[in-house]
């Protein structure tokens, strides 16, 4: 395990977000879920405090403390998809309940920005075709959630059908 772990603040979904997390993608669990010993400003004694739980290998913590902190797209979470499948499962998952953003991003029901990006995209965006580039990054700015055959069809120049 990474020495760092993200901690993601909940005012009392602490448990229900991280659940939600680890249904979505492999390689996740719950490893514990802490109980607050006494009353503070984020939990009542005996209430979720703290769930540590692996999204995709990665050591979470989830907080419940307290009033609601938004989230901004200064920080997101990038998911690296192999296939246009996977791209639209996550997409699906994280966004219901949630919002849909330009470019492959989304904020999810608790306002947790992510990137749902498919793994071609650095190549398509940094071939060595220029031109192509060009074409993909364009078709790219116009999707909310990224098409793989559309990106590729913009970078090998093919009129879209």
């Amino acid at each position: 395990m990474s020495k760092i772990a993200p901690c993601l603040w909940f005012n009392g979904e602490a448990e229900e977000a991280a659940n939600f997390y680890v249904s979505l993608l492999p390689d996740s669990r719950i490893n514990k879920v802490q109980r607050s010993p006494v009353d503070n400003p984020g939990a009542k004694a005996g209430s979720v405090l703290v769930v540590n739980f692996i999204l995709a290998g990665q050591e979470y913590m989830a907080l419940n403390g307290g009033t609601r902190f938004e989230y901004t797209h200064a920080i997101s979470f990038k998911v690296d998809c192999a296939d246009q499948a996977e791209v639209d499962r996550l997409w699906n998952g994280l966004s219901s309940g949630g919002e849909t953003l330009q470019c492959g991003w989304l904020r999810d029901r608790y306002g947790v920005s992510w990137q749902i990006v498919p793994s071609v995209l650095p190549q398509l965006l940094g071939g060595s075709d220029a031109a192509g580039a060009k074409r993909a990054m364009q078709a790219m700015m116009g999707m909310t959630k990224l098409n793989i055959d559309e990106l590729r069809d913009a970078y090998e120049g093919k009129s879209a059908a």
